[in-house]
């Protein structure tokens, strides 16, 4: 199968299971989504929904954050984990927001990066989910997927991006990279796999994947 007719299968299949998706962080607004992203790392999204509207109700702009302590916003999450260095980012953003955006989240990569503990991927998303600018967040699920069928070499993060963005078309960016998500945690995870019920790397996926797949079943029946 051809590179097209992969990314073909790949988005045929996608629009079947998951017509219609949404960020699966909840929000209200570009703050609140920034906010709710961030705290995301290294968590779960269900875990960081719990936590948020204790934040959101104490605080949910920038205005309203800065009035909290690191230590009170550290005590709302710490639940999600990395709480000391969340906690630093989330006030220490709050206040440059108001210093130089007046209150607002920027629309670019650049001033979104130059914002405390804001990373190029939570950057991705801000813009895409919050504005609608084309990006191509690229997390472990898309990472980990995009190896396995065969469309990225795998090597790093940043090279997963640029050969998501060169495959897809960009009018498909913002939904396919939340249906891939959702695609890897369901049917393609990195533990618990089974290959059957991942119809799309059972169709597609790269040789040396499949093969291996099949070595580990064959070694756990000996």
């Amino acid at each position: 199968m051809k590179k097209q007719e992969k990314i073909d299968f790949v988005l045929n299949t996608l629009n079947e299971i998951y017509p219609k998706v949404t960020v699966p962080l909840n929000h209200s607004d570009p703050y609140t989504l920034l906010i709710a992203v961030l705290l995301s790392a290294q968590s779960t999204d269900k875990r960081v929904n719990q936590i948020t509207p204790l934040l959101f109700d104490r605080a949910d702009n920038p205005y309203d954050m800065v009035k909290l302590s690191v230590e009170e916003i550290r005590d709302i999450i710490r639940p999600v984990g990395l709480s000391p260095m969340k906690s630093k980012g989330i006030h220490g953003l709050s206040q440059l927001l108001i210093e130089k955006h007046d209150g607002k989240v920027p629309q670019s990569f650049e001033a979104l990066e130059a914002l405390p503990a804001v990373g190029h991927k939570t950057a991705s998303v801000v813009l895409s989910q919050a504005f609608g600018i084309p990006t191509f967040p690229v997390d472990t699920h898309i990472h980990r997927l995009m190896y396995r069928w065969g469309l990225s070499n795998g090597k790093n993060v940043k090279q997963t991006e640029k050969d998501a963005k060169r495959l897809f078309p960009k009018t498909t960016w913002g939904k396919v990279h939340i249906q891939i998500i959702l695609y890897g945690r369901e049917y393609s995870p990195a533990r618990g796999w089974d290959l059957e019920k991942d119809i799309i790397t059972k169709t597609i996926g790269r040789k040396t994947v499949l093969n291996a797949y099949q070595k580990s079943r064959i070694k756990k029946r000996s």
